[in-house]
């Protein structure tokens, strides 16, 4: 089974499919205390584990996270895109930039190419963030896109937030 996974650009970056050269790069941010958010902090085995989930999201479910890369030098620097794993309520826009790359507004470009991107081509148009109460970042990263907080709700054992996207049509994204 192949999945066509669409490249999408940004004036910054390329936001593409998983691949195994990110393994360096995902290791370096799942080693910092600031993975919490994401699963983290994981040792190199589980950041490989995490590399074929991402990968095998986009072939169970057609859909998933892009690896986010500068485009100037191709280095990887985060994800964003759709997850649902099965204990999720629904759809997630998920993000995560890497430290060094942090307050240079590229979550936020990314993020709103990879929602774009999803309405256009999957039909997903009404998404939720699951978001750590701690997680101040990520919330302002909502609260940037045009996120409003929907209700708490716990998740695999964990309390989080559930932030409502506003909707996107898919022929308009």
């Amino acid at each position: 089974m192949t999945v066509d996974i669409p490249v999408i650009e940004t004036d910054r970056l390329i936001l593409r499919a998983p691949r195994i050269e990110d393994l360096d790069a995902m290791c370096g941010f799942y080693a910092e205390p600031r993975s919490r958010f994401v699963g983290g902090p994981i040792e190199r085995g589980d950041v490989w584990r995490a590399l074929l989930r991402s990968a095998g999201h986009w072939q169970i479910r057609g859909y998933g996270v892009w690896h986010i890369t500068l485009r100037d030098s191709g280095a990887m620097i985060g994800h964003a895109g759709v997850l649902h794993h099965v204990e999720w309520p629904e759809p997630e826009l998920g993000y995560a930039i890497f430290g060094a790359q942090e307050g240079k507004g590229l979550a936020h470009e990314a993020t709103e190419a990879a929602r774009a991107a999803a309405a256009r081509h999957f039909g997903l148009t009404r998404l939720i963030s699951l978001i750590d109460p701690a997680n101040d970042r990520s919330r302002a990263l909502a609260l940037r896109l045009g996120a409003h907080f929907e209700r708490d709700e716990i998740v695999k054992g964990h309390p989080c937030q559930v932030w409502r996207h506003p909707e996107i049509r898919g022929d308009a994204a």
